[in-house]
């Protein structure tokens, strides 16, 4: 056997035990395993990157094919977090030596463990980091940049429904002469969010972002408006839709109440439930338009359709909702074509 393929033996073999921590909420079993598995002489960007990193995409997976609680999911996500922490006592990175780079998460995102996992990744190749987490507002970012000028700042999204705030800040940081280079699945599988709004970069992941980061990044151009970069936007679709956004949903859920009776027994909380996957639906249709992507949101559909089949509801239910969202938006031509397109698929 190679040296290579053992290599490879060694990582999938500590994913499986983290993934076996993790998942019975064994906090310490999953330190021991990151322990041993740089103990090991396992590189510890392969560590972070395919063996924790690998671990929690299976738990976003297991999740959405229902074999995970949500419990159990934060759970999960909770212990690796802590587990990166490890890091800080087990190895010694090397001193910065490439720059300084800010990492942080669009206002309103709160999965931060892509950014976490970049951030480390970006220590262990020798950057200096600061790293501000989850939910950072665009004036908060802004006002670090004044303060510590970074070389740029790396801009991690991972629901599309952020894609606006996303653009204003990396407007934000462009007028404060700082590029950005963006990264996560808010962004699209191939960047063409990214590019869109006018980052100077995109990167698929953590390993991709640090290579693209060893060379300077251009710096930005003059700054502008969002109108500049997204003139569909002009029709004020999207700014129509987000105002009305809680009436949408009050009308939409009275409607679904008139087509399916057995709905007006629903309990308070299914109710709850129900108006909280209805405002999901508007926000991910507002976010499509904002882009000017149906795509976007057929996409979203289509992962809330595969949610809803792995719980054994049909796919089809979504349908009645989309119909009488179309009606309401009749004279918005752009999201009533999406509206009708998502019919149809799901149909």
């Amino acid at each position: 056997m190679s040296t290579a393929t053992t290599r490879g033996t060694g990582v999938a073999e500590h994913a499986e035990r983290l993934w076996a921590a993790v998942t019975t909420g064994n906090e310490y079993a999953a330190g021991d395993v990151v322990v041993q598995a740089l103990g090991d002489g396992t590189d510890p960007e392969s560590v972070l990157l395919d063996v924790i990193g690998a671990v929690q995409r299976r738990v976003g997976l297991e999740w959405a094919a229902n074999r995970l609680t949500v419990a159990q999911e934060h759970a999960a996500t909770a212990i690796n977090d802590r587990v990166i922490a490890t890091f800080g006592f087990v190895l010694k990175r090397p001193e910065p030596h490439l720059g300084r780079i800010t990492v942080a998460c669009v206002d309103g995102e709160w999965h931060a463990m892509p950014a976490r996992l970049l951030a480390e990744v970006l220590r262990l190749r020798g950057f200096a980091v600061d790293y501000l987490g989850a939910q950072v507002p665009a004036p908060h970012l802004v006002a670090h940049l004044h303060r510590i000028g970074p070389d740029a700042v790396a801009l991690s999204g991972s629901l599309a429904t952020r894609l606006p705030t996303a653009h204003a800040t990396i407007t934000a940081c462009q007028a404060a002469a700082t590029p950005v280079i963006a990264g996560g699945a808010a962004f699209g599988p191939d960047g063409r969010y990214a590019r869109l709004l006018g980052a100077e970069a995109w990167a698929p992941d953590a390993r991709a972002a640090a290579d693209r980061l060893a060379e300077p990044l251009p710096r930005p151009h003059t700054a502008h408006q969002p109108l500049d970069d997204l003139p569909h936007l002009a029709d004020q679709e999207y700014t129509l839709v987000t105002r009305s956004a809680g009436r949408l949903v009050k009308t939409v859920l009275a409607g679904l109440e008139e087509r399916i009776p057995a709905m007006r027994e629903y309990t308070d909380l299914q109710r709850q439930y129900t108006a909280e996957d209805l405002a999901h639906t508007v926000e991910f249709l507002a976010a499509a338009l904002y882009v000017g992507d149906g795509e976007l949101f057929t996409g979203f559909l289509g992962w809330t359709a595969g949610i809803l089949t792995s719980r054994g509801v049909p796919a089809a239910s979504l349908v009645p909702a989309l119909e009488l969202l179309e009606t309401e938006l009749r004279d918005f031509p752009r999201a009533a074509g999406m509206l009708r397109t998502a019919q149809g698929q799901l149909a």
